[in-house]
């Protein structure tokens, strides 16, 4: 049985070896638009992804788009940074009062993100550099210098997914994170639990295949590191190109999804509320979509229920949002949550349909 050390030791191998290029054996680390599936990337994102130097981005093995909206001035860490390419492209989007670090375990990675940190100074136009990289583990960051209770926003490209225990890299990234910040990620995910003997092949380790979640298991995974309940944002399924990889996963399909999970306080007050948005976050002047079940139009008063009216109170969108709380008890609570409309299979396939059709279970 491979231990927890093994497989970091395998995975730190994998990419160091392929340094060079992105050259995995899924569409994941090539699919630019799966980050997204449905939406256009933002001005802002494609500009900042734009400026990104060449060598940069050739080394990139990300699977999707985590980029958020509102991260003007906002301290940022970037779990795996492999190359740096997010980084650089976070760099622009905070602006010259924002920082965002980087943590990698791969030495020969974060050789190449430190050689590019002055070219995009410089290019982004600032007096002094705003990202910083570490080699360290996402299970551990303590050790790499991170504080608790640091940063905005912590954002993950396709990593978490390479990591054994994910338990740990959830605490970890819930410790760091400031009251009300938000953990935006996109990772690989099974349409099944992956079964023991898949995860003793390395090349399958270092694919992501291997160590990707049952999509359902995030849910009571981020409950008990102290997360909200998990918002998805968008899938895509990924396409495994290496036909002998194909016959080792079997039926299990898989997908590139992104979710944003909030640390609420402790003792969030979950009331449902009426939310009117004013229209004042970038990029979104008249509407603002926020995951798969909301999209908040300006002006216009929508009812959510207690823990997204408390993600809204506590989070640094708070003071886009006019918030009446409601005086009746949070209708969300009454019955055991369904979570189809967490299903990034259903969402990739139908394109929100069958979200839109379920979500009447947890209403």
């Amino acid at each position: 049985m491979s231990t927890a050390d093994d497989v970091r030791e395998n995975v730190k191998k994998y990419y160091g070896s392929r340094v060079e290029s992105s050259d995995l054996q899924t569409s994941a680390a090539t699919s630019s638009s799966c980050g997204i599936s449905f939406r256009p990337m933002p001005k802002s994102v494609k500009d900042a992804l734009s400026l990104v130097h060449p060598e940069v981005a050739k080394k990139f093995f990300g699977c999707g788009l985590p980029f958020p909206s509102k991260l003007e001035g906002c301290k940022i860490l970037d779990l795996g940074s492999g190359s740096g390419r997010d980084c650089f492209a976070f760099s622009k989007l905070v602006g010259p009062n924002g920082h965002v670090t980087g943590i990698d375990m791969t030495e020969e990675l974060i050789s190449v993100s430190r050689q590019y940190i002055e070219y995009h100074q410089k290019t982004f136009g600032y007096e002094k550099p705003n990202v910083t990289f570490v080699q360290g583990y996402m299970e551990k960051l303590s050790e790499a210098g991170i504080q608790n209770d640091s940063v905005d926003v912590v954002i993950s490209n396709c990593v978490i997914c390479l990591c054994a225990d994910k338990r740990a890299v959830m605490q970890e990234a819930c410790n760091a994170l400031k009251e009300g910040g938000e953990l935006y990620f996109s990772d690989m995910y099974a349409s099944k639990v992956i079964p023991d003997h898949m995860k003793q092949d390395p090349v399958l380790w270092g694919e992501g295949m291997s160590g990707s979640l049952f999509w359902r298991d995030l849910i009571s995974l981020a409950h008990s590191v102290g997360f909200s309940t998990p918002l998805l944002v968008s899938g895509s399924r990924i396409v495994v190109h290496n036909n002998e990889l194909k016959e080792k996963a079997g039926d299990i399909n898989y997908i590139s999804a992104t979710y944003r999970l909030f640390k609420l306080p402790k003792t969030p007050v979950l009331s449902s509320a009426t939310v009117t948005y004013k229209g004042t976050v970038a990029d979104s002047p008249d509407e603002l979509y926020f995951d798969s079940l909301h999209t908040f139009k300006k002006d216009v008063a929508m009812e959510v229920n207690g823990e997204m009216a408390a993600i809204l109170q506590s989070s640094r969108f708070s003071s886009d949002f006019k918030i009446q709380m409601l005086d009746k008890p949070d209708s969300s609570s009454e019955s055991a949550p369904q979570y189809c409309h967490l299903d990034p299979f259903l969402w990739a396939d139908k394109i929100g349909s069958s979200v839109k059709q379920c979500s009447k279970l947890n209403k």
